[in-house]
Formats: structure tokens, C-alpha cells, sequence
């Protein structure tokens, strides 16, 4: 980290943990939307960002990537672990993280296998180095990162097929890596959350045993027609201009958009499949512009008769998994995720 950035972090830090009476001369009046009240230390965050780092939608895509992991780190912090080592699977960049005190001890254990967001154009090991420390010590299940290649270099079902590959990879190695196959999770955010929710339905199809599946605000429906896209497709870090610039580069045409594999609301679970499909706790963002189409995806995955619990977390913006090390609410949610992880793997 750049002296420059290590003053970014200390000064963002002092402000997010400030007393809420600070905060507020900082950000301003409360932003209260669609009956929700924006978290005052976001608030704070969003305000200095603004300022001091303004995000360019419209950079080269090489540029954003560095400038992500850039800023990643002042929102992460630096997170305990017991250890991390960096693997190979399925022929791509891979991070294992063991927890200081592992739930199990006496033989193979749960293992999340964890599916980085970025709207499948950035994003990486680094990035989400952060909140796969805080889940894998906090729950004390192992996390295994998984990466998978990027558009405009790689379009659509690239990613899709990286994800798919690397999972059954895992299934097939399990041993070398500690993990019992009968006990596999498997969890993203955003593009990520979509290519996990990907995964755990060829899972059921294919017959591969899976545990449980993590899904945090995930992209699920690529026409994105819904009430919160209006309503926070701007000035709350995810926006729509970026969402749109992903919507041309990662499909190959169009109408790649309406595949059930972007747009996970238009996908079929026939007879059977419910059953077989690992339980999904849905996470959402109250203020996050892809709050109504996860829930949607929700909802219709229960509809259909599968397994599914709903958590919004309603003062929350899209990227919070990552704001862990910074601030006060974005963390206790994540906790609160870990929680809800390690009651259904232990």
C-alpha cells in the first residue's frame, strides 16, 4: 500500500467510526428511500468517495481493475487468518483460507468454494481477499476462492464455464484439499453470487452433491427492469451506467442478456430439481440497485418449491460483503452472514 492510500485508509477509517453525531455533519440530512434509511456511516463513505476518489465508469477496463484493487484494501482492512495458500484449480488462480481454529478437527470438513464479483469484467483473488478471511475465521469453515476469465476478453458463457469447471474440480479433489464432497458450499457476490446460483443448479441436474449455496446481491436478471434500478442507479457506488457498459461487453449478442444463465429469474427447475438443489440464503442490499431482481430469483426458487431463506439488510449498499474493515454496520451484516454460514455447514 502506497503512503498515499495508507492516509486514504486512516482518514476513512477515523470517519466511519466516528460518533453518528460526526457522521452526520459529514454526510449531511439522513437519505431515507423507498422507506429505508441509508447506514450514516455508508453515508459517510459514499460522501468522501465522491470527493476524493469519484469512480469513472468509463475507463479502460484494464484501469478499472487496477483502480478495484486499489480501493479494495481501504474498505477491507487487513483481516486475520490462520493461513492462506495460493493453489491451481482447474488450470486458474485459486486462494485456500484456513481458519485459526477449525470447526473440524478430525477429519474431512465443510468447504465454501467462493466466486468473486466485479460484473464478470473485473474483480479477483486480491479484491475479495478481505471478506474470504473474515467468513472462513469467523465460522470456522475453510474458504476456497476460485477465479475464473474476465470480458471483454472472454465473453459470455466464459465465466460461466470457468465457475463450473473449477467446482467440479474441487468436487473431484476434495481430499487434497481437507473438504468432505458430501459437505460442499458454494458462495459469490453480484457476478459472483450469479455464477454460484449457476453452479448449484448444475449441480442438482448433474447429480453432484452440495451442501448449501451463498448467494449476496446477485445479478438475476439482465433486463434489470425493476423498481430498485430506478430508485439507486446512482449515487449509491453501483450504477446503472456501469451496469449497462457490462451488459455489452460480457454477452456475446443481446440476447445472451435473456439466457437463463444471466437472467436467473428465467431459469426452469423442472420435476425433481427443487428437491435436489442445495438450500440458497439470498442475501440483498436495501439500497442496492439489484436488490428487487435477487429477491425475485428468491422468491422464484421457493415458488418452485426449493429451499430458500431471504435476508435484506435494508441500510446496505452494493459491495458491503467487501466493507469489512472500515465502519460499523457493513461488518456486523457480514457476521451476521458467517453466522447463518456456519449454522448450515457445522
Amino acid at each position: 500500500m502506497t503512503l498515499r492510500h495508507a492516509v486514504e485508509a486512516r482518514s476513512l477509517r477515523a470517519a466511519m467510526s466516528a460518533p453518528a453525531k460526526v457522521q452526520r455533519l459529514i454526510a449531511g440530512r439522513p437519505v431515507v428511500k423507498d422507506g429505508q434509511t441509508l447506514a450514516p456511516d455508508l453515508q459517510v463513505l459514499l460522501r468522501l468517495q465522491s470527493l476524493v476518489r469519484p469512480r469513472d465508469e468509463e475507463v479502460p477496463f484494464d484501469e478499472l481493475r487496477v483502480r478495484l484493487r486499489e480501493e479494495s484494501p481501504l474498505v477491507g482492512g487487513v483481516q486475520p487468518i490462520g493461513a492462506t495458500r495460493d493453489l491451481v484449480v482447474a488450470g486458474r488462480p485459486a486462494r485456500h483460507y484456513l481458519p485459526t481454529r477449525p470447526a473440524v478437527t478430525d477429519g474431512p470438513g465443510p468447504l465454501l468454494v467462493f466466486v468473486h464479483g466485479g460484473g464478470f469484467v473485473e474483480g479477483d483473488l486480491d479484491t475479495h481477499d478481505a471478506p474470504c478471511r473474515v467468513l472462513a475465521e469467523q465460522t470456522g469453515v475453510p474458504v476456497l476462492a476460485i477465479t475464473y476469465r474476465l470480458a471483454p476478453e472472454h465473453r459470455f458463457p466464459a465465466a460461466h464455464d470457468d465457475a463450473y469447471e473449477g467446482f467440479r474440480w474441487v468436487v473431484d479433489h476434495a481430499a487434497e484439499l481437507g473438504a468432505d464432497p458430501q459437505r460442499l458450499a458454494v458462495g459469490g457476490d453480484s457476478a459472483g453470487a450469479n455464477l454460484a446460483a449457476n453452479i448449484a443448479l448444475a449441480a442438482a441436474r448433474d447429480g453432484v452433491p452440495l451442501r448449501w449455496q451463498l448467494l449476496v446481491y446477485p445479478v438475476a436478471d439482465g433486463s434489470h427492469d425493476t423498481a430498485s434500478m430506478r430508485l439507486f442507479g446512482e449515487g449509491f457506488y453501483l450504477t446503472r451506467t456501469f451496469i449497462d457498459r457490462v451488459d455489452v461487453t460480457y454477452p456475446r449478442t443481446p440476447d445472451d442478456l435473456a439466457d437463463p444463465r444471466i437472467s436467473l429469474v428465467r431459469a426452469e427447475l423442472p420435476d425433481g430439481l427443487p428437491d435436489a438443489l442445495a438450500p440458497a440464503y439470498v442475501v440483498t442490499a436495501g439500497f442496492d440497485p439489484l436488490r428487487d431482481e435477487g429477491e425475485a430469483y428468491a422468491r422464484g426458487l421457493a415458488d418452485a418449491g426449493a429451499t430458500v431463506e431471504l435476508r435484506r439488510f435494508t441500510d446496505q449498499i452494493h459491495g458491503f460483503l467487501n466493507i469489512v474493515g472500515t465502519g460499523r454496520t457493513s461488518r456486523a451484516a457480514v457476521l451476521e452472514i458467517a453466522g447463518r454460514m456456519r449454522s448450515a455447514l457445522l
